[in-house]
């Protein structure tokens, strides 16, 4: 089975063995730190709002300025939060994975401009 990645880099290059390599383990350890505990840390901020909303009704009544309540700010929260994950993702992904990746990269096109010759 073809893929786009057998084409850009040829189907010479052993992709199994690049996946068990310590490089591509440490780029797989690192994105896990940061994806698994953002999204435990999300979901329950979520499911907090959702069960906040069905089973604290004044407290999500309470008014906090003219007809904004808590349950409206706490929602307005929910959006806030979705666009800081993305941008502390963005961030996280600038500073570790694209450099790490990068250096993969670099070594198996220059694997297969080796073979190629």
């Amino acid at each position: 089975m073809s893929t786009t990645h057998d084409s850009e880099l040829g189907s010479d290059i052993d992709f199994r063995k690049e996946q068990d390599s310590p490089e591509f383990q440490e780029l797989r350890k690192t994105h896990r730190s940061f994806v698994f505990p953002m999204a435990i840390v999300f979901l329950l901020w979520y499911f907090a709002y959702v069960l906040l909303a069905d089973y604290a009704h004044e407290f999500m009544s309470i008014k906090v300025w003219g007809n904004i309540n808590m349950g409206i700010l706490l929602g307005l929260a929910q959006f806030v939060t979705t666009f800081g994950i993305t941008a502390a993702y963005v961030s996280f992904s600038n500073k570790k994975f694209d450099p790490k990746s990068a250096a993969i990269r670099t070594r198996l096109e220059a694997q297969q401009a080796g073979e190629g010759q």
